[in-house]
């Protein structure tokens, strides 16, 4: 193989990387997302709530002075690189191009799912649910997603939307409540099936223990789930993951390297509601 073929194996390592972190990012698509961002800010706009006022006629129109915000995401450089040794390429028994796509795509894409994450935990939360709900020291169950989606009510969320990102020990909870896991209480037989998609107007999403990365978190037995609408987080990106591959005559490698900038910022509190469970 000659060092002239890197154009080739960049075309083709493209698309890999594209697909692999669209495959290993859970929350692209369930965020307000703002691409092609060329500032190491971003400012999402925020409209206060107007309030109509009595029509009298023959009279001056009375403005409702909504307020204007904005809230800022600063944007972070993020990369996940690894070599091909050239030697390797013709010997191993799989494609390591393939493999090394597969790899740094899903670790770029975990990192837009923790930027998120982190942004929703950082935020100062409106509402909460307090682990007790349901019981002392319980995990999800049905109190717990019901007061979520009360709370979201009363906030005047919108019911399209709706997320609830929990863990695999709060799924586990979640299916052994009856009114959850029983095909006589709900028709998506979510036990049968071992996951719960749609329930009470959210769309569940299970994140694995992504130690590396942080992941959902937690403090001592207390994991802080989020029930949210994705309009009140947002996320800034300067265009997306980027791929390259360079040849380091050094390394007699290609050095494969996926990266992306990007930041996210919790927009609108109301849309976003701490879920405390009780995790042994």
């Amino acid at each position: 193989m000659t060092t002239t073929a890197s154009a080739n194996f960049k075309t083709e390592f493209d698309p890999l990387v594209k697909q692999s972190y669209q495959a290993g990012s859970l929350l692209m698509g369930k965020v307000r997302t703002r691409a092609n961002v060329n500032a190491k800010t971003y400012s999402f706009p925020k409209l206060g709530k107007g309030i109509a006022s009595l029509r009298i006629p023959q009279t001056d129109v009375i403005p409702m002075n909504v307020t204007h915000s904005a809230v800022t995401c600063t944007l972070v450089d993020w990369d996940a690189s690894d070599y091909a040794a050239i030697e390797d390429l013709d010997k191993l028994a799989f494609d390591e191009k393939r493999e090394l796509a597969m790899s740094v795509g899903k670790a770029i894409g975990r990192r837009i799912d923790q930027i998120v994450v982190d942004a929703m935990a950082a935020s100062a939360f409106a509402t909460q649910v307090a682990k007790s709900v349901g019981g002392t020291d319980t995990s999800l169950n049905v109190e717990k997603i019901l007061r979520a989606k009360r709370l979201l009510d009363s906030n005047g969320v919108p019911a399209e939307g709706r997320v609830m990102l929990i863990n695999a020990a709060a799924l586990e909870n979640a299916l052994l409540e009856t009114e959850i896991g029983s095909s006589d209480f709900n028709v998506t037989r979510a036990l049968a099936t071992g996951e719960l998609k749609n329930y009470a107007q959210f769309d569940f999403i299970m994140m694995e223990d992504r130690a590396n990365e942080g992941g959902i978190p937690i403090s001592t037995t207390t994991r802080n789930c989020f029930a949210f609408h994705r309009d009140a987080v947002g996320m800034a990106m300067t265009g997306g993951p980027r791929s390259s591959v360079d040849w380091i005559p050094e390394k007699k490698s290609w050095l494969v390297t996926s990266a992306v900038t990007a930041g996210a910022v919790t927009v609108d509190t109301d849309g976003v509601i701490d879920v405390l469970v009780h995790e042994a």
